[in-house]
């Protein structure tokens, strides 16, 4: 029984890798390549490079820790605003924790698991767990977090060596091609929360970096994911009370 069990995990892994074949690493591969040519720019050399694209996992956080470096910042100030641009994948873990409440395990292999959360598995999490058997998620996830990281840190690798040749125009197009995607993923996510969510941000997100472009991010996420959630909850009581939503 244990082999089986085995065995169908291994399938899982082996399916969740192959998802990510294709378009999740592949955006993933070009954004990091605009990270990368930024971070030699930053006169960051290639293997602390490398390193930033496994350990923080998350591009604005890396480009925070770029701009900073680039700037002489101590590295006191570095670390404690990689995890403030980074703080999000708080909610995030939070989001799909309920997925896994069967999941029995040490808390180190959850803290590895955790550094696995990053935008595009965490949206593919939301789309694709609750059809899946929980004995499946774990493993279809982790497989497909694996390429997206070989994805990643190829393109870091790529990018940091092409850093002479790429113009800048182009860098930082490549990297806004991964909150792009998301943006694209997380629309087919058929939760409503999620896609007022979504619709929100993007309405609100413009006006309030203009406003202030050090706190618009944070600010439109906690305004626009607050009245978001407002919204649903409202609709969903007029559901449960038998009213139109």
């Amino acid at each position: 029984m244990a082999d089986i069990e085995t065995q169908g995990r291994g399938t899982a892994w082996r399916r969740g890798f192959k998802a990510a074949i294709g378009m999740p690493s592949l955006v993933l591969f070009a954004s990091m390549v605009g990270f990368g040519s930024l971070a030699r720019e930053a006169s960051i050399d290639l293997l602390p490079t490398i390193v930033t694209t496994i350990g923080i996992w998350g591009l604005p956080g890396q480009m925070v820790m770029v701009e900073m470096v680039a700037f002489g910042a101590p590295l006191f100030a570095i670390a404690v605003a990689v995890s403030a641009a980074n703080a999000r994948f708080l909610p995030m873990t939070l989001a799909i924790t309920p997925y896994l409440a069967d999941w029995r395990t040490t808390w180190v292999q959850r803290l590895l698991f955790a550094q696995l959360v990053t935008l595009t598995p965490w949206a593919m999490a939301l789309q694709r767990w609750p059809a899946m058997p929980q004995t499946d998620r774990v493993p279809y996830y982790v497989g497909f977090s694996v390429m997206c990281m070989v994805g990643a840190i190829t393109g870091t690798i790529l990018g940091h060596e092409l850093a002479r040749v790429l113009p800048r125009p182009l860098t930082l197009g490549l990297i806004f091609l991964s909150p792009a995607f998301f943006s694209m993923v997380f629309a087919g996510v058929r939760q409503r929360a999620g896609v007022l969510a979504l619709l929100a941000g993007a309405a609100m997100g413009p006006s309030m970096h203009m406003i202030s472009p050090d706190w618009g991010v944070p600010v439109t996420g906690l305004v626009a994911g607050s009245a978001a959630f407002s919204l649903d909850a409202y609709l969903r009581r007029r559901i449960a009370q038998g009213g139109n939503p």
